[in-house]
């Protein structure tokens, strides 16, 4: 198995060393050639206007898309806006593949980012410990996107559309892996 991960700027290192510590082959995808022959990709968080530009710099936007389409991509944090159909504004670059409205930025700046443990309903019992950072909230999902995991408030932070995952908060930072495990199984399916 061969997953790539977006490597244009944010946390792609941590998702290597998380998917290579599962067995995975990883390659960095910083060209649209390098899409070709992998069955999976992670984009990672990060700052999701910079992705954005950088993939239209680079001619990976409509090939991204492609692959998103077809194949298992999961996006974290940035890579949940650049996912997401809707982010309420039209000047920045997004793949609009999975039908989710984002805000971005949910929770404030930098200093209001936290630590907290989630249930994830695709997982085991046991709490995951999610890293948010200047995190995302899904505001809206489609009747076909399936709400993996929410605040005590109830605001959306992990959801699934069929092939694609993403999650609002950063579980590379963490030692868990049992998220990379159950994408690892949705390329397997």
């Amino acid at each position: 198995m061969k997953v790539g991960v977006l490597a244009l700027q944010g946390a792609f290192i941590e998702h290597e060393k998380t998917l290579r510590g599962l067995g995975a082959e990883v390659k960095q995808v910083r060209l649209p050639a390098d899409l070709n022959d992998l069955d999976g990709l992670i984009i990672p968080g990060g700052e999701s206007t910079t992705i954005g530009k950088l993939a239209v710099e680079y001619g990976l936007i409509e090939p991204l898309r492609d692959f998103a389409r077809s194949k298992p991509t999961w996006g974290t944090c940035a890579g949940m806006i650049f996912l997401a159909k809707d982010i309420g504004i039209d000047r920045q670059p997004i793949l609009g593949v999975m039908d989710i409205t984002v805000n971005r930025n949910a929770f404030g700046r930098q200093i209001d980012s936290f630590e907290v443990d989630l249930g994830i309903s695709v997982l085991d019992d046991r709490p995951f410990h999610a890293v948010f950072i200047r995190a995302p909230v899904v505001t809206a999902v489609d009747q076909n996107v399936d709400v993996i995991s929410t605040l005590a408030d109830g605001r959306i932070v992990a959801v699934q559309e069929e092939h694609l995952l993403a999650t609002a908060f950063h579980p590379e930072l963490t030692d868990d892996n049992r998220l990379h495990q159950y994408f690892l199984s949705i390329i397997t399916k």
